[in-house]
């Protein structure tokens, strides 16, 4: 008796038939195998690239130079309540400022008249004052209207009192006066010494 016997579909396509002709791979393996090989592929990129990426972005912070500040920007730094832009405006307004012209003080024309010598002596009945001096100008200017003062002390040199006189003659530039027994006030009967100084003279 003969019995037909017919394999099932799915053994039939994997099996080796017995007269060694080559066999048929199931497709769902062929699936499987490409899946692996995707998977093999993608991790292999991604070692190939993640070593670089961090010593590249490295390489870009080290290559990268320091900011370099300004002496303005220092100065707003210290200082809160300036700006940068308002500390890099000061300096070019403060070199714009025109420079103040100093004017020389002029001298007085009493500053230029000297005393060369002096005396005095008693008039009338021994109270009036009587001064000799010489004045010398060294003013490149004539000078009039020179008032004097006289201090009168004591033998011992304690102060009695005051005088001043007027002197109302002209002393020519780079000259010298000399006034001869000028009356200057009453003075004490105990005055024994006098001192005569300038106080104040008019530029003509």
């Amino acid at each position: 008796m003969t019995i037909d016997a017919k394999p099932s579909l799915g053994k039939s396509t994997w099996r080796i038939g017995r007269s060694g002709g080559p066999g048929k791979i199931p497709v769902r393996t062929l699936g499987i195998q490409a899946l692996v090989l995707a998977a093999i592929a993608a991790i292999g990129c991604l070692t190939w690239i993640l070593p670089y990426g961090p010593s590249d972005a490295q390489n870009q912070a080290v290559s990268a130079p320091p900011p370099v500040m300004t002496s303005e920007q220092d100065t707003s730094l210290l200082n809160p309540a300036i700006t940068p832009t308002q500390a890099t405006l000061a300096a070019p307004a403060d070199e714009a400022r025109p420079a103040e012209a100093i004017t020389p003080e002029e001298t007085a024309p009493v500053d230029g008249l000297r005393i060369s010598s002096q005396s005095w002596r008693r008039g009338g009945l021994g109270s009036n004052a009587l001064v000799t001096f010489t004045l010398r100008n060294g003013n490149d200017y004539a000078v009039k209207d020179i008032e004097i003062a006289c201090a009168f002390a004591r033998r011992d040199g304690s102060h009695l009192t005051d005088r001043t006189r007027m002197i109302h003659d002209v002393v020519n530039m780079k000259s010298r006066k000399t006034f001869a027994r000028l009356h200057v006030g009453f003075v004490n009967i105990n005055a024994n010494k006098a001192k005569c100084a300038l106080v104040a003279a008019s530029h003509i």
